[in-house]
């Protein structure tokens, strides 16, 4: 009889299931090994939930590098977990996945999220430097104070001072995306202010007439005719 079972790599209490481009947990990991397992390694696969974890109720380490998990990630409560590092998937929105993790993972002490857009690193940004970067860092310590190891670099206690002093205000606001070309007078594109009467700014509706002018100004500081509407007449 052939084994069709998928290659699973056990040592321990650790479990890896690399490189078998699945899209979500296959139920076999968690009915065989979830009530023991301590390390779960489910990189280079094509993951987009994690829904699966449910059955892994001890687990301290979660491994889930280069994958397709973005901002609708979502974890079951996982108590014991410690570290997890999400390099390399679509996460865009750090400040959500911060306030999950806080909430699903309370004794976390290492997070990486190198090659996410939500984690402005030169490597994956060529556009961002490294004041970018420690801006980054500071929100994600002020969100997780009890962080020991962020990305690759440990956090110090400078670092960790600095967070909750300065941290709350570090989050990266992108601009919004402008909107397309409107006739001006739209909504959401006002007119621009100008001191002329409200009918003199409607193009279908303008009064402005050449003729000769009924009023002349005289004096030291003459201005010469001016340029009367018809309905100021």
């Amino acid at each position: 009889m052939v084994d069709t079972e998928p290659l699973v790599a056990l040592n321990g209490t650790q479990i890896s299931y690399i490189g078998h481009d699945c899209k979500e947990i296959p139920g076999f990991l968690g009915e065989m090994y979830g009530q023991f397992a301590k390390r779960l390694d489910l990189s280079f696969n094509q993951l987009r939930s994690l829904a699966g974890l449910k059955a892994f109720t001890g687990l301290e380490e979660l491994v889930v590098d280069n994958n397709l998990l973005g901002n609708d990630l979502r974890l079951p409560a996982l108590p014991r977990l410690h570290t997890l590092t999400l390099n390399k998937n679509q996460l865009t929105d750090i400040e959500a996945l911060l306030e999950h993790l806080a909430d699903a993972t309370p004794s976390l002490r290492y997070l990486s999220l190198l090659g996410n857009e939500a984690c402005p690193n030169q490597l994956v940004s060529p556009d961002k430097d490294e004041d970018d970067y420690q801006r980054y860092r500071y929100f994600v310590l002020y969100k997780l104070p009890q962080l020991k190891f962020l990305d690759t670099r440990k956090a110090t206690s400078k670092e960790v001072m600095e967070a909750q002093a300065r941290g709350a205000f570090m989050k990266v606001v992108k601009p919004k995306s402008e909107a397309p070309h409107s006739e001006p007078g739209t909504e959401g594109d006002p007119l621009p202010y100008t001191p002329l009467p409200r009918g003199s700014k409607d193009a279908r509706n303008h009064k402005g007439v050449f003729a000769k002018c009924r009023y002349v100004y005289y004096g030291k500081h003459s201005e010469g005719n001016r340029f009367i509407r018809n309905d100021q007449l």
